[in-house]
């Protein structure tokens, strides 16, 4: 057990003490070894987001309810100076309904089982999860940018999403049975979460897939996938010599090549190269930018300086798409701590290099009022949960 825990963050950079309270409490439960605060940490619900930590167990309470949740960035053949935001707006419509597509076919090339949620697969879902059509801003390393394949002619395309109701139901089922404990690696409980995780795993980097595949589709466009990561896992890590396990909760991944750390939809993400020696933190930097306010708190705290129609467009120039009103707040740029900061942290940490800097263009979020679609259960709200 460790009492102990790293933040990797400059003293510039404001962390809320009930992230550290719970960053503390995490990294005192019985077999963690290590536990590491990203520049992005703030609150969760009993466990902090923005954090890796390294266990002796395995704790599903920790993963949290949206196993798979993370981004994936592709490429697309559209011409940035043809781009016409208003109008592939009009186009974008219906991607809240079920794919009509062979959704049998499309398990198949993921390796996936049928489930009681797969009529979310290929849906953006509510919260903190978005499409956005992005530019590159600057090539800071432009030499790095051409070896991913990276066009600064053509448009990309960020899609952030996980496993919808699937992970919740399994974080359900396993908190009813099993509590919050930490479950022994060899037990059958642990073997049975980490099977069933796994596959939520493969099911969130599937309708990542979907998603891509039906934006681009309305667009008329083709695309190929340049990356794809989890944000929320736990997955065993050959740790100098010894088998632990690496819990990421909100936390991108240092291992897997290149990584996008978003911001807001009003300011820069950040494609960023991790460099090689990372055990400081865990093998894992930052996800996003972090929140800054509490959900429920941006309307109160905006309404009454700007209207709705002022946030469907940014500071950068870019369109949203965000027909529910509190949604529309919640996920307002105010909400948000400031990417540069965060970035900033990693690089004078020595995690990262930036390749580039991305723009958002248009981000999706849903064109009606969240409603529950068959077998889906609407995830939880925040950007970067």
């Amino acid at each position: 057990m460790t009492d102990a825990y790293q933040l990797i963050a400059s003293p510039d950079t404001w962390i809320e003490g009930e992230a550290l309270r719970q960053l503390a409490q995490t990294a005192a439960l019985p077999g963690m070894r290590a536990a590491v605060g990203l520049p992005d940490l703030h609150p969760g619900k009993g466990y902090p987001i923005g954090a890796a930590f390294l266990s002796e167990r395995i704790y599903p309470a920790l993963v949290g309810n949206d196993i798979g949740c993370g981004m994936a960035l592709w490429r697309t053949d559209l011409a940035v100076r043809k781009f016409k935001p208003e109008r592939a707006a009009e186009r974008l419509q219906g991607l809240e309904a079920p794919w009509d597509g062979d959704l049998a076919d499309w398990r198949a090339d993921f390796a996936l089982e049928p489930t009681a949620f797969d009529a979310a697969l290929g849906t953006i879902g509510g919260g903190n999860h978005f499409a956005e059509a992005q530019c590159v801003a600057e090539a800071t390393d432009p030499a790095a940018l051409s070896t991913l394949g990276i066009d600064r002619e053509r448009m990309l395309l960020l899609v952030h999403s996980g496993s919808r109701g699937l992970g919740e139901a399994i974080l359900r089922a396993t908190i009813e049975t099993q509590g919050h404990a930490g479950l022994d690696p060899a037990a059958p409980a642990a073997i049975d979460y980490v099977r069933r995780h796994d596959q939520a795993l493969r099911w969130a980097e599937a309708n990542r897939a979907l998603i891509a595949r039906r934006l681009l589709a309305a667009l008329n466009a083709e695309g190929e996938r340049t990356l794809d990561v989890w944000h929320n896992l736990v997955q065993p890590l050959d740790w100098h010599g010894e088998r632990l396990w690496l819990h990421r909760k909100g936390a991108a991944p240092a291992d897997r090549g290149a990584v996008v750390i978003p911001g807001s939809r009003g300011s820069l993400s950040y494609l960023v190269q991790p460099r090689e020696e990372s055990d400081q933190s865990l093998r894992s930097l930052a996800h996003g930018a972090g929140r800054k306010w509490k959900r429920g708190e941006a309307r109160g705290r905006l309404s009454g300086r700007q209207r709705p129609e002022d946030l469907v467009t940014t500071a950068l120039g870019g369109r949203v798409i965000c027909e529910d009103k509190e949604l529309l707040y919640d996920e307002a740029p105010e909400n948000y701590k400031g990417i540069e900061r965060v970035v900033a942290d990693l690089r004078e940490a020595g995690l990262i290099d930036v390749i580039a800097t991305l723009r958002p263009v248009l981000t999706y979020k849903l064109r009606r009022p969240a409603h529950r679609q068959p077998g889906a259960r609407q995830p939880p709200r925040g950007r970067h949960a």
